[in-house]
Order: C-alpha cells, then structure tokens, then sequence
C-alpha cells in the first residue's frame, strides 16, 4: 500500500508501473468516482511515451491510445469505463475480445464488477482510495494465476 498525496504523485506512480508492463496485459482499476483512476491512466500514458490528451471514457466506454514510442514494448492502451453498462453482455456488441487479445497492448478496466462473467481475471487491480488530507492509499494486487 502506497500514499499518494496528490495528483501528481499519482501520474508519477501510474508512470513507473507502466515501465513493468512489457507485455499485453489487463488492469483492473477499483475506486469510487473520482479516486483518481483517470489521473493514474494519465501518468502510465506518460509512462509509455504517450504525449496527447487523456480524458475518461465515461461516456464513450473505451478511449483508444495509440504509442508511437519505438522503446515502448507497448503499442496500444485501451482504458475502459463500465460505470454506464447496464448488462455484462454489451461488452459482447462492444467487441471486448477485439480489444483483450491485440498483443502489445495494455487494457486498463474502470468498474469492471460490471463485466463479470465475461471478463477475464485481470493480471492487476489497482484500488485507489481517498486518503487524508487530499491523498489517495493505492494498493496493487497481482494475479499469480
């Protein structure tokens, strides 16, 4: 577990974790609304190379990244947000599996309880919590699945 005492610090800390990701890999982001998951995807862009604008999926579900960095093992990012699925079976409509099988890609999953039983174990959930005074406590778990 790991304090975080503002946004910054939670762009740097998404930012180093994306240096571990060199692999297609699937995040869980848990937190209540405005934990700072959006803020930590910024920072592991930023970490991939990733220069443009970050904004939340909130309403379109998913917001494709494109890495043209030539050192990043990573080549795209898809950063979903399920907060508005009403079913777990639109992320069939949505193309998911589209999405989790791309090799060189990372796919970090706001409110993914809203896809379970279609959703695959994730390879990390990230949880962010609001902390006292402004912070955020952001706690990793990796599958070993």
């Amino acid at each position: 577990m790991n304090y975080l005492p503002n946004a910054e610090m939670t762009e740097q800390f998404g930012a180093q974790f994306a240096k571990q990701c060199i692999t297609k890999t699937l995040i869980f982001l848990v937190g209540n609304l405005g934990a700072g998951k959006t803020t930590f995807t910024r920072g592991f862009l930023r970490g991939l190379g990733y220069q443009g604008t970050v904004k939340s999926p909130t309403y379109t579900l998913v917001e494709p990244y494109q890495i043209f960095d030539k050192n990043s093992p990573i080549k795209f990012l898809y950063h979903f947000d399920l907060y508005r699925l009403n079913d777990p079976e639109e992320l069939e409509f949505l193309g998911i599996w589209d999405y989790l099988t791309q090799e060189k890609t990372v796919c970090l999953i706001e409110w993914a309880e809203r896809g379970q039983g279609i959703l695959p174990a994730p390879d990390f959930v990230i949880q962010l919590d609001y902390a006292q005074p402004d912070g955020r406590q952001i706690t990793i778990k990796r599958n070993n699945s």
